[in-house]
């Protein structure tokens, strides 16, 4: 199993806010509306437009090997909040680790569990890691 973790990211909002908001997908549904038609390339619309959202999954196409579903698999209030991967070609998981700083703030960070053979590692590690980095920077522009 390789694991990709983002950088920790400082939100301004307690933990309890933040992991409130996340725990429950649906509250997603209004930030993927919020996109901008012109911030979503044209050859990835009818994806973006597929996206499927339940208070405890998120359903993404996936092209040739199908469509992909994140579940809510494990909450622990405040502090985390896990997904598994459901129809994915290997075992996979995301995680976000919530860390209270103060009433007001946090840090979080997204944690990538992906088991992947050695060999295909450092073919595709970079491409894991960047998408990693991203989810935590996704995390800034989310009000909570």
């Amino acid at each position: 199993m390789a694991t990709y973790k983002s950088q920790e990211t400082p939100l301004q909002a307690s933990a309890e806010a933040v992991f409130s908001k996340l725990s429950n997908l649906e509250n997603l549904r209004s930030l993927l509306e919020k996109v901008p038609a012109d911030k979503i390339p044209e050859d990835k619309k009818a994806m973006f437009d597929s996206i499927s959202i339940t208070p405890d999954s998120i359903t993404v196409p996936g092209g040739p090997v199908g469509a992909l579903t994140f579940r809510i698999s494990e909450k622990i209030e405040p502090t985390l909040i896990a997904l598994s991967g459901e129809g994915s070609p290997v075992p996979l998981s995301l995680a976000m680790h919530i860390s209270p700083v103060s009433e007001a703030e946090c840090k979080a960070q997204v944690v990538i569990d992906i088991e992947i053979p050695a060999m295909l590692k450092p073919m595709i590690g970079g491409h894991i890691q960047k998408m990693a980095d991203q989810f935590g920077e996704v995390l800034k522009a989310i009000p909570f």
